[in-house]
């Protein structure tokens, strides 16, 4: 584990962005794993800029995010889809077709949740893996519970992650319940896990997964296993 502490959430996002950045020269054909919410807002805009300025091409780079939120269609404001054409990939020279959520609308679940596994398989899994962290300690949307669950699966969301994501929401009657999320094992076969976290009320939640005892109930605590993990923040933990 590698821990780079900055002074605040734009530094976090410039060296995010840098390590990312490093990891498309060095391999422009990058399979990315991409979080949504907002702490990646600001590495994402760094990327656009990079881009922009011809330091990185996005044209062979593959993006697998690692979740979706069931029953919303692809159009949808809060989306996560939408989320990632507004913020990344309508701003860079990505091929959209190499750009992959699960599909919120799937009307057979289980099937979506084999053909994402199966997808991730194909392109040869994860390059680098960008996470955040939820405050109950969740990485994409595996929340906790009694078991890690390996492969990609619909979950139903926890009050506390409800109520985080309420505030995008017009109300929080509106947030959806469930969501389809990557499980541990894509997450943890990542050949490098990129995790950023700002705000103090992270800090805890922060404390608990990287130094406290790795169990399914702060799922990102299992990222202490993990063979090439750096962790960008601004927190004093």
């Amino acid at each position: 584990m590698r821990i780079i502490n900055v002074k605040d959430y734009e530094e976090m996002s410039r060296k995010a962005a840098d390590l990312i950045a490093a990891q498309i020269i060095l391999n422009p054909k990058s399979v990315l794993g991409l979080a949504t919410g907002s702490s990646p807002i600001g590495t994402y805009e760094c990327l656009v800029e990079l881009n922009r300025n011809g330091v990185i091409d996005f044209s062979h780079v593959t993006t697998i995010n690692l979740d979706e939120y069931y029953g919303l269609d692809p159009t949808h404001d809060q989306s996560y889809r939408y989320f990632m054409n507004k913020h990344l990939f309508s701003r860079v020279n990505i091929n959209m077709a190499n750009t992959h959520l699960p599909d919120g609308k799937a009307k057979d679940i289980d099937a979506e949740c084999r053909r994402y596994d199966d997808l991730i398989e194909s392109v040869g899994g994860i390059d680098l893996q960008l996470l955040g962290i939820g405050h109950n300690g969740h990485i994409g949307f595996n929340e906790p519970s009694d078991e890690f669950i390996p492969g990609t699966h619909c979950v139903s969301l926890s009050e506390s992650t409800i109520n985080a994501n309420s505030r995008f929401f017009k109300s929080r009657d509106e947030v959806p319940r469930k969501a389809i999320t990557m499980g541990i094992k894509a997450i943890m076969q990542a050949r490098k896990v990129l995790l950023i976290a700002s705000g103090e009320d992270k800090k805890e939640i922060l404390k608990k997964a990287l130094f406290g005892p790795i169990t399914p109930q702060v799922p990102a605590s299992i990222l202490q296993l993990h063979k090439d993990l750096t962790v960008i923040t601004p927190l004093d933990i």
